[in-house]
């Protein structure tokens, strides 16, 4: 009899997850650092979600000033309400962090921008509140590529996945040959 095989706790599992991507607004995305590069694999990561029939979240910091998210990204999200902060981390956005958990969600994804700010802000108090935190790190972004890298360190050091969009998708689909599969080969090319 074989023993039975323990898959690796932190690989995302679709029961678990979401997708929460965090103020990829107009005004702030014209002066980040590859700026196409987020909004193309944010995009990915939304069709993929849904696809997957995984929840999706996404915030709006200070709309007032900022914008409204990216027009690309809110043709994808229709159907869903942005969440209005003034915070910057989203811990601070009513009650967000109780919706995950009401949502049986322990496994959050993140992308969006500034890195250093709002994504990493978000991601330290994530865990600090037990969930697990997968960054798609060409999914997020800052002004300075200085900033951007050290955020990145910054959460690797604090046990937070520093991943990649296509990683995170084929990481929830689990196998190939489904229509699944399939629908998410075409999203990734």
């Amino acid at each position: 009899m074989e023993a039975p095989i323990e898959r690796n706790k932190i690989i995302l599992s679709r029961e678990k997850s979401a997708l929460l991507l965090i103020d990829i607004q107009e005004k702030i995305l014209a002066v980040m650092n590859n700026p196409e590069q987020v909004v193309a694999n944010s995009l990915k990561l939304i069709k993929g979600f849904k696809a997957l029939n995984i929840p999706i979240f996404y915030t709006e910091q200070y709309p007032k000033g900022l914008g409204t998210t990216a027009e690309p990204l809110l043709k994808e999200l229709e159907g869903l309400s942005p969440i209005q902060k003034m915070s910057f981390s989203c811990s601070g956005a009513g009650n967000f962090f109780t919706r995950l958990v009401d949502n049986n969600v322990s496994q959050v994804v993140i992308a969006g921008i500034e890195s250093h700010v709002c994504v990493q802000q978000t991601a330290l108090d994530l865990i600090a509140s037990s969930f697990q935190v997968n960054i798609a790190a060409d999914a997020v972004s800052s002004r300075k590529e200085i900033d951007y890298r050290i955020s990145l360190d910054r959460m690797r050091s604090h046990k937070i996945e520093i991943t990649t969009s296509e990683a995170i998708l084929f990481e929830l689909l689990n196998v190939c040959g489904t229509d699944e599969f399939k629908e998410i080969s075409r999203i990734v090319k």
